[in-house]
């Protein structure tokens, strides 16, 4: 995870001044192990890209991932420890507040959630899991899961796939599955969401030792790519929303060229309207650009800049598509980009000092 930086949350940045834009609300997550401060709250400005601090708790260890409820009122997240545990939080106000006690997941290191029918679903990394929790009118979480889907399987690293590692869990765009990621087993399970938990409808495979991390859909809602951690390589597959197959089509490098070091990739977004594709991959520190045909189903890199810091932990970008986040947990800061509307290519526009940050999630 690396040394965290001395400097405060917020600590002034180039590109940190706030315009004159309607604000709105941006979440951080981060590593307080790595010297974070938990969960940031800041206000986000639709001109201008920027972040603006505005408060912080840190109620829960290693909040390393946020998910916000539809409403937008409650945020949850994981606690990202050996013991593993989920918290909800009320979002009025400058920071947010907890609303009851963490929930013991029943798993190790859950890292990635998802909202969704009534749960908040969590995927453990070091269990190999998917843990559900039911959600309250409230949006309160139930004191114990619902149930816990357990992964089965190994890959052929013995470093990283002695097991499985669940590391992603999310809805299809059309709301009626849920898909599962694992870095562990080389494959993305889909299943069937219900009131005890989830049920795997399919297991689909990936190639071996890909160590598939993440996943993000095309917004027409028939393509889905997944982002390769063991190999720097993003997979291009079909998807079919009406029986919930998943069908690998094609894989695709995220570098221009083999790396001379670590390259591990992190994360992986798509523009609103299509048209491109952007990933992270932390060790060279750059977010690859790729323009997508008018299917979805053809990925091609075009660019690599520089992510702003180190260890780029996780991309987010903004509702109106203009502006993209790099979560560089070993620099601990959050760098913005505006997006060219014609390149897609990324200009660095500003940061804000956020010590082992984790993520970015809009409200």
């Amino acid at each position: 995870m690396g040394a965290a930086p001395a400097r405060g949350p917020g600590a002034s940045r180039e590109g940190q001044t706030v315009g004159g834009g309607q604000a709105r609300r941006a979440y951080i997550g981060s590593f307080t192990q790595g010297g974070g401060p938990g969960i940031v709250t800041t206000a986000f400005d639709a001109d201008t890209g920027a972040l603006t601090v505005l408060g912080v708790t840190d109620a829960v260890p290693d909040p390393s991932y946020l998910a916000l409820s539809p409403d937008g009122a409650t945020l949850y997240a994981v606690s990202e420890t050996p013991d593993g545990a989920v918290a909800a939080f009320r979002t009025a106000g400058d920071a947010v507040r907890p609303i009851g006690a963490p929930v013991p997941v029943r798993g190790a290191g859950p890292t990635h959630l998802a909202v969704h029918d009534g749960h908040v679903h969590t995927a453990n990394y070091g269990s190999g899991s998917v843990t559900s929790v039911p959600v309250a009118a409230d949006g309160s979480l139930a004191p114990a899961p619902a149930g816990v889907l357990e992964h089965k399987g190994s890959g052929p690293d013995p470093a990283r796939q002695e097991g499985p590692h669940a590391h992603q869990v999310l809805p299809d765009p059309g709301g009626r599955w849920l898909l599962s990621v694992d870095l562990g087993t080389d494959s993305v399970r889909v299943c069937e969401p219900g009131p005890t938990g989830l049920t795997v409808r399919h297991e689909v495979a990936l190639r071996p030792g890909t160590g598939p991390r993440h996943l993000a859909f095309h917004p027409g809602g028939r393509v889905a790519y997944v982002l390769n951690e063991l190999t720097p390589t993003l997979t291009v597959c079909s998807w079919n929303p009406a029986d919930g197959t998943l069908d690998p089509l094609a894989e695709t490098p995220v570098l221009p060229a083999e790396p001379d070091g670590d390259a591990y990739p992190s994360e992986v977004v798509v523009a609103p309207d299509g048209r491109f594709l952007w990933t992270a991959t932390r060790g060279v520190d750059v977010i690859s650009v790729f323009a997508l045909d008018a299917e979805g189903t053809g990925a091609r890199l075009t660019a690599s800049v520089a992510c702003g810091g180190a260890w780029p932990r996780d991309l987010a970008i903004d509702p109106s598509g203009r502006f993209l986040y790099a979560a560089n947990e070993h620099s601990g800061d959050v760098t913005w980009f505006t997006l060219d509307a014609e390149t897609g290519l990324p200009s660095r526009a500003g940061a804000i000092d956020v010590p082992a940050a984790s993520c970015v999630v809009f409200g």
